[in-house]
């Protein structure tokens, strides 16, 4: 996603990343990858169970998606990372418009399962054209 972050503030789209993980880790995180969005700590993880985010079975964590993703990643050079308190907790994208309405709500069923940027971008593009 960072690899379009132009594309995306061209479109006017603000990204936030949200975690369940304690504060510490957090800024461990952000040092590690530099990334430069806003970081919101759900440790209720009420946001979580809100959009359908709830435990992954242990073949979405360590199925075979979840190591071709981490030998990809490996491949462009991007190293692996230590996982937070709970590999099992699902994630997810969620895209929501400026009035509120979820455009784009994806349950992810494991590490790997990730919309593609170019979907997101598609989702946005109509929304900018008429704005």
């Amino acid at each position: 996603m960072r690899e379009r972050q132009a594309d995306l503030e061209a479109l006017d789209v603000r990204v936030a990343v949200v975690t369940f993980d304690r504060p510490f880790l957090c800024r461990a995180y952000i040092e590690e990858t530099g990334i430069e969005w806003p970081l919101l700590i759900d440790e209720t993880r009420g946001l979580y169970r809100a959009y359908g985010m709830l435990r992954a079975s242990f073949m979405d964590v360590w199925g075979p998606a979840s190591w071709l993703a981490y030998v990809r990643e490996l491949r462009k050079g991007q190293g692996l990372r230590r996982a937070g308190a709970d590999v099992m907790q699902r994630g997810g994208d969620v895209l929501i418009d400026p009035g509120g309405i979820v455009r784009l709500h994806h349950v992810g069923r494991g590490p790997a399962d990730r919309p593609d940027v170019e979907k997101i971008i598609n989702v946005v593009m109509p929304a900018a054209i008429q704005g």
